[in-house]
């Protein structure tokens, strides 16, 4: 056994270190060009009144040339609609519309089929916009190729352990997103920082097929715009001109409770990889929490324990923590350390979640 954990928490830095160098090569401003093509951003809601100032300060910032932005209500019952809709009264190029049907695929189906834009940009009511995000994002569609283009998504903190540790759980989902990208087999993206053409949204038939699950309109689009257009269609920005910044969960139990619901949906993916990523991530975190059976070995087991702990936390400082620096985070030693020791329970808390498969959102139930 301690063979075992020493080669693993080799093999483990080995990972890291090579997924890290992917987002070296592929992080960075996207190229100056003078593109403007018609957009239209939509930011589905529902229950989202405390977020109803900073989203208007956020959206009336934003740069860019006739910009049609889609406020999409699903039934809302906290007075959203109506805040937003005095917020925005004196703005022509903002509508604020209510979803015929339910749920957030629901909504955005609503809006794409009203869209006059050719791209469509899609983020959440809980988010930051960077000023020149818009133009940023839609650069990559110049190359007629590109059908859909994602952004990187992380928390906005105060420094508090359950942000920091929010912020390296997002790290890690970008590090794998990023790899998963320039592998050209990608296997996420946040419905939070997405644009796809509106003309590939309706030759895939949107939601159609999973319009059951309350969450996937990022992966699930994501999946089928690469089946039906290939690899080279699907591009990844992860730069600070494009990052959006979203507000943490204010509780542990919030935050299990939304990656369980993220985490749900793995049942309807019916590709081999995708399930057999989120197998192995599970299967990590229970070795892991094996490795503290080294300590009940005594003497070299206890030495053992603490070796293969300090290459985990080396590594994971030196992969996400590079993600972080990139993206104008850098948490502290402490932070990561306690983090590292946290995360594997957290996984098999949010894996157990999505087994049984039951979450509320919004005040809904699945």
């Amino acid at each position: 056994m301690l063979s075992f954990y020493l080669v693993w928490s080799l093999s483990y830095f080995t990972l890291l270190w090579w997924m890290s160098r992917f987002w070296l090569e592929n992080v960075g401003s996207a190229p100056i060009r003078s593109f403007y093509p018609e957009v239209t951003l939509m930011v589905p809601f529902r229950n989202e009144a405390k977020n109803i100032p900073s989203l208007g300060l956020n959206l009336k910032k934003l740069k860019y040339p006739n910009l049609e932005i889609f406020l999409l209500d699903d039934h809302s019952e906290d007075g959203s609609f109506q805040l937003l809709q005095k917020c925005f009264e004196d703005k022509k190029n903002v509508q604020v519309l209510r979803s015929p049907g339910k749920g957030k695929k629901s909504a955005l189906e609503h809006g794409v089929a009203l869209a006059s834009g050719e791209i469509i940009l899609c983020s959440d009511a809980d988010c930051y916009f960077p000023e020149f995000w818009v133009e940023k994002m839609v650069l990559p569609f110049h190359n007629p190729e590109v059908q859909l283009v994602a952004g990187a998504v992380l928390v906005e903190g105060k420094g508090e352990f359950l942000e920091i540790f929010q912020a390296m759980d997002w790290a890690s989902i970008l590090l794998m997103t990023n790899y998963s990208f320039a592998q050209k087999n990608p296997l996420m993206c946040s419905g939070a920082n997405l644009a796809y053409r509106k003309e590939a949204f309706a030759k895939v038939n949107g939601y159609e097929g999973n319009r059951e699950f309350a969450s996937g309109d990022d992966e699930f689009l994501l999946k089928k715009i690469h089946k039906l257009y290939g690899a080279e269609a699907c591009c990844y920005l992860a730069s600070l001109e494009t990052l959006i910044k979203t507000k943490p969960e204010p509780t542990w139990q919030a935050l299990v409770n939304q990656r369980v619901r993220w985490a749900s949906k793995w049942r309807a993916h019916s590709s081999i990889s995708h399930a057999l990523s989120a197998a192995v991530a599970f299967l990590v975190q229970l070795v892991w929490i094996g490795s503290f059976y080294l300590i009940s070995l005594g003497g070299k087991g206890v030495l053992a324990f603490g070796l293969v702990w300090i290459v985990k936390v080396t590594s994971e400082k030196m992969s996400l923590g590079k993600v972080l620096n990139s993206l104008g985070s850098q948490p502290g030693n402490l932070s990561i350390i306690q983090t590292s020791f946290v995360h594997p329970f957290y996984v098999l808390k949010v894996g157990a979640g999505a087994l049984r498969g039951k979450f509320t959102w919004k005040g809904r139930g699945n």
